[in-house]
């Protein structure tokens, strides 16, 4: 294997978030590369080999049809806490990217639930570290429906599972500055 410490650094320290307003419209990213991408998810980490994650990959026409189910799960789910401008949001934010990933866990008693949401965090940073060498932007939303029962039905989720949240992707057109952590040294301690 050709990788050098010095590169494995760069591309985690280098990990962000790009939103939607940052994509590139009207530019598709190949499935091929969707399937990369996700190939390097499915190379997580699994306690027991459960390997928990599913994914609902919504693109082309696909996301019109998500944007309005998503809507309508949140209009019809909302209640008193319905705002008019995130059902708007809803509708217009999934036929700005070029896929749509959305995240679930099946859940599998085998294992602890932790260790199964630690696992699908695995994918869900695999994914994010595969995109910068495409030239591609996401951000994982977990905003939304996300946590509305009838959302897990629109992914082919049962009710033991959990929805983690959808992964928006584009080319992408502006790139921001990435955040600087806080120093490591706050975090750690040391027991020798």
């Amino acid at each position: 294997m050709s990788l050098t410490p010095k590169m494995v650094n760069l591309l985690i320290r280098s990990r962000r978030s790009v939103f939607v307003d940052q994509f590139e419209k009207d530019k598709a990213i190949p499935d091929e590369i969707i399937l990369e991408i996700l190939e390097n998810a499915n190379a997580a980490p699994t306690h027991k080999l459960t390997e928990p994650w599913r994914f609902t990959i919504f693109c082309g026409a696909g996301l019109q049809v998500l944007a309005k189910k998503q809507a309508a799960i949140y209009k019809e789910n909302a209640g008193s806490s319905f705002k008019q401008n995130k059902y708007e949001k809803l509708r217009i934010t999934p036929p700005q990217c070029s896929h749509v990933i959305a995240i679930g866990l099946k859940r599998n008693d085998m294992v602890p639930e932790i260790e199964e949401i630690a696992a699908v965090s695995c994918a869900i940073e695999n994914i994010y570290l595969s995109l910068a060498p495409y030239g591609i932007g996401g951000y994982l939303s977990t905003g939304g429906i996300t946590y509305m029962e009838a959302a897990k039905e629109l992914v082919g989720l049962g009710k033991q599972d959990i929805f983690i949240g959808f992964f928006y992707l584009g080319y992408i057109k502006i790139l921001t500055p990435h955040r600087t952590p806080g120093p490591i040294e706050n975090k750690i301690t040391w027991i020798r």
